[in-house]
């Protein structure tokens, strides 16, 4: 699968091997994207979940760079913060009908407990982003790599089941 539509990567080396430099240049790609020029939505705005901030950088930010689930132990994981700038393009690129079959991404809705969200999904399944519905407003939740098999043929049928029970 082709995925030039997407940036290009922001690898570590880029800062020259520097964490704090790489952090700085991960949260100005984030601040472009997401901050100076928000995502486009099909009917609804696009926000950002601020807290819990850590070292100054919200939330939003946190959760596409870093994985685990206890917030304030969260750790960055390097395929999530090479691929900071694929959020965007990914959500503007979501066409709010069933995928067709040249769409670059494919997507489907899902519920996690109280949460209404919306997952996006690269064909290959092989990066996603959740984003998560509220009445007038959108927000992106997290965005992650998916390397295993297995969890990609999950996510393959969740999409499938999902339009199978759609008109």
């Amino acid at each position: 699968m082709s995925d030039r539509w997407l940036p290009n990567l922001i690898y570590l080396e880029d800062a020259g091997g520097d964490w704090n430099a790489y952090l700085d240049m991960l949260y100005q790609a984030f601040v472009v994207d997401f901050v100076l020029s928000k995502p486009r939505w099909p009917g609804k705005r696009v926000a950002m979940k601020r807290y819990p901030e850590y070292q100054g950088k919200g939330a939003t930010f946190w959760h596409m760079i870093s994985e685990g689930g206890i917030e304030d132990e969260r750790i960055p994981e390097l395929r999530r913060c090479e691929r900071i700038r694929w959020p965007k393009p990914m959500m503007e690129a979501f066409p709010d009908q069933k995928p067709a079959q040249g769409d670059p991404i494919v997507w489907w809705r899902n519920q996690r407990g109280r949460e209404a969200r919306i997952v996006l999904a690269l064909k290959d399944f092989s990066y996603v982003v959740i984003v998560t519905e509220r009445e007038d407003f959108v927000l992106p939740w997290t965005a992650y790599t998916v390397g295993q098999t297995h969890r990609r043929n999950k996510l393959q049928r969740e999409f499938e089941d999902y339009w199978r029970g759609q008109p």
